[in-house]
């Protein structure tokens, strides 16, 4: 069945049998695991997959696919969701869930952070993605790549950058260089912000003027924050701190009242 790549998907079809075989290589799938494929498309992944589970859930947005896919796969081995992966309440799949997926590009923050609310219910993830996304994800305090996106996922996630994949490894290749990473929820005794929605705000917002003095960015709530005790310097920017110094700042308002549970999405 041919299929041609639709844009307003982002689709990319991975093609390359090395690099399939390394990511299953990486993922070590399990015969009873609990695995849940992302944009499993001309089924790439997903017969390698299958070929070591005993049964795989994908998430497919396009009509024509999720059908060829019901068509190729039995039911008792493969359960297909036709949808938009950010509508998918994840708790309805079960416990210990392994996540894995070509992410599409254009889309993939959204389902990054789509996925945080299920991290308890997640053993691990690994997914194929712009590289210049996966070094957002992974990068450190005062290097290029640090920004939100890094402080909110290495606050519930350990992170590993695996390996590059070139745009020939796809069909029709991305004008992007790509990445697969490896994320493993952190434990529960991990520092945690007392309130999330706080947290999350506050690292927006300090992030929103990066290259301002967090002192000014952060004016209005200033009146409620113990910079000293939060051991953040009177001249640091957002890219300087880490993520328990976000969580300190964020806990501070959140206690003083300044953000409020009232005002959670």
């Amino acid at each position: 069945m041919a299929h041609k790549a639709r844009k307003r998907f982002g689709q990319h079809f991975l093609h390359d049998e090395g690099v399939i075989e390394g990511i299953v290589r990486a993922i070590e799938p399990g015969r009873d695991d609990n695995m849940v494929e992302i944009g499993p498309g001309m089924s790439a992944l997903t017969g390698p997959l299958l070929d070591r589970l005993d049964h795989l859930t994908v998430i497919e947005i396009d009509r024509d696919l999720a059908a060829r896919l019901s068509q190729l796969y039995s039911p008792d081995h493969l359960t297909v969701v036709q949808g938009d992966v950010l509508d998918v309440d994840f708790r309805t799949l079960g416990e210990r869930l392994r996540i894995v997926g070509n992410l599409p590009y254009n889309i993939s923050s959204p389902i990054l952070f789509h996925l945080i609310a299920y991290a308890d219910r997640v053993v691990d993830q690994h997914f194929m993605l712009q590289l210049e996304v996966v070094e957002r994800m992974v990068a450190q305090p005062s290097t290029p790549h640090y920004g939100r996106l890094s402080v909110m996922l290495q606050s519930r996630y350990r992170m590993v950058k695996l390996f590059d994949v070139d745009p020939d490894a796809f069909d029709p290749p991305p004008a992007v260089m790509s990445s697969v990473v490896r994320m493993t929820p952190l434990p529960d005794s991990r520092v945690k912000p007392a309130s999330d929605h706080a947290f999350a705000q506050v690292v927006a917002r300090s992030f929103g003027q990066r290259r301002k003095m967090l002192r000014r960015v952060l004016s209005d709530w200033s009146h409620a924050i113990n910079w000293e005790a939060a051991g953040v310097a009177p001249t640091a920017r957002a890219e300087e701190l880490g993520v328990d110094q976000f969580i300190t700042l964020a806990d501070q308002l959140y206690h003083a009242g300044v953000i409020t549970p009232a005002s959670d999405v």
